[in-house]
């Protein structure tokens, strides 16, 4: 790739599937500068009307869309189509939020007159999206910011700019324009000069934490901007007492190995009381060796693709090969089947005797097993870590899983459910090097808009009642 152009490619087949030039970021900020404030003065009701002929563009290209995912991520194209279902979805749930979140109040206060409660845009706000959910995870950012009012400037990831521009080109079909939400090529320099330009009024970030903590450097003084960062997690799921073993490893198989481990939610670590070591794992061995990894289109159907290239294919090799010298016992090895391609099998190792595990995101099909003896440990093991994402709890009873909800630390924390598949009904953050208390999802909204408090009379009326001389 040339320092003039973005090039992509299917990462599982390494064929070359898109290419473009740099975009100029200071004439992209202009032009969505200058498309502002038309775009802020439309009425709510026309914003909202737009955004729904998007979702329904979207509609139309749904199969395209799907095809172009899997093919720039890798994902199964079961999967792909899924994410085309939330990136439609995320509409209504948008206007909903809008409406909840940043509504109006007015209180008339007699002689006083009345008070307001009312919201605006920021402005321009900078959409800087990730690879895995190339299309929901931005897309989730955009339609609240352009509800709410604000223009958008989409920089995709580097590896999934093919899907970016088909997404954007669905709004701009839809009659918002291409200044309104606008699409942009560029590569980690261009995503540091859009973060630091001062024509910029927000940042809206999905991907890992150092890049989420450099932003956040980049603009410790400038308090102006507003800064979304939605980054990673070290995601514990904890197993204490149940009879429902089956289900149990299910559920640790989804958490931990949908989208090839490539989810911020995705359980890293497989936490596990003595009592329910044997049989767990000895059906969680037997059930990821069942597991399909193939090529998105493959028939049957694979559980798993590729991970998003080669570089993160050595890294993740690199990482299972720290463990095992560094205490890890495999409980089954991830395999590289092709040196070329970046497919991996998922693996399983027990780190219960590591003195030292990093606490680091390990973004593939890896899942660390650790021992404990007892659901106070389990808790604090849990709580070993920086990041504070997801959490999940199976099995023990209705008051454990009340000592689990309040003495765990993250943003998002179920019971007998995955780690991952988070409701765009509710809000999604974490805690920690997983954010910055800006959750997303329904509650965008609330970064999207900022409330402004109003006294208000029709004439002026005022009186100083004392201290003065006649």
């Amino acid at each position: 790739m040339s320092q003039a152009e973005i090039v992509s490619f299917e990462p599982a087949t390494g064929k070359e599937m898109w290419r473009a030039p740099l975009d100029n970021v200071d004439e992209a900020v202009d032009r969505a500068r200058r498309a502002w404030p038309a775009w802020a003065a439309k009425p709510l009701a026309t914003r909202i009307e737009l955004c729904r002929r998007f979702a329904n563009e979207v509609l139309k290209e749904s199969d395209n869309l799907a095809t172009t995912i899997a093919r720039e991520t890798g994902k199964p194209l079961w999967e792909a189509r899924t994410e085309v279902e939330a990136v439609i979805a995320k509409v209504d749930i948008s206007v909903t939020a809008y409406a909840e979140r940043t509504g109006q109040k007015k209180l008339d206060s007699a002689l006083q007159g009345s008070s307001a409660v009312r919201h605006k845009p920021h402005g321009v706000m900078c959409v800087l999206g990730p690879y895995n959910f190339p299309a929901h995870l931005p897309n989730g950012h955009m339609i609240p910011a352009l509800i709410a009012g604000n223009v958008v400037i989409f920089k995709p990831s580097e590896k999934t700019p093919a899907t970016g521009e088909l997404l954007m080109k669905c709004f701009n079909r839809a009659g918002i324009s291409a200044a309104v939400a606008q699409f942009f090529v560029g590569g980690p320099e261009e995503g540091k000069a859009l973060v630091a330009h001062r024509d910029v009024d927000g940042i809206l970030f999905t991907g890992s934490a150092q890049v989420g903590i450099a932003i956040n450097r980049k603009l410790a003084s400038n308090p102006g901007k507003i800064v979304a960062l939605e980054m990673g997690g070290n995601n514990p799921i904890v197993v204490i007492d149940t009879p429902k073993i089956d289900d149990a490893v299910t559920l640790i198989v989804q958490s931990a190995f949908t989208t090839a481990g490539q989810r911020c939610t995705a359980a890293r670590r497989l936490i596990i009381k003595d009592s329910m070591y044997d049989a767990v794992v000895g059906q969680l061995k037997s059930l990821v060796s069942r597991i399909i990894v193939d090529e998105p289109f493959a028939e049957p159907a694979p559980f798993m693709g590729c991970v998003i290239d080669n570089d993160a294919a050595d890294r993740m090799t690199e990482s299972f090969l720290y463990f095992l010298s560094n205490g890890g016992k495999a409980i089954r090895h991830m395999t590289r089947p092709d040196d070329n391609l970046p497919f991996l099998t998922p693996g399983l190792i027990d780190t219960t005797d590591m003195e030292d595990r990093p606490d680091v995101e390990l973004f593939g099909p890896l899942l660390q097993i650790v021992r404990v003896p007892d659901f106070d440990s389990a808790i604090a093991e849990a709580n070993r870590t920086r990041f504070g994402l997801s959490a999940s709890l199976i099995g023990g009873s209705p008051q454990d899983y009340n000592r689990f909800w309040a003495n765990v630390r993250a943003g998002i924390i179920n019971w007998n459910r995955p780690t991952n598949g988070a409701s765009s009904k509710a809000p999604f953050g974490g805690l920690g090097l997983s954010g910055n208390h800006r959750p997303a999802a329904f509650y965008a909204a609330d970064y999207c808009a900022y409330p402004v408090a109003s006294t208000e009379m029709e004439q002026p009326r005022a009186n100083i009642g004392v201290g003065l001389r006649n």
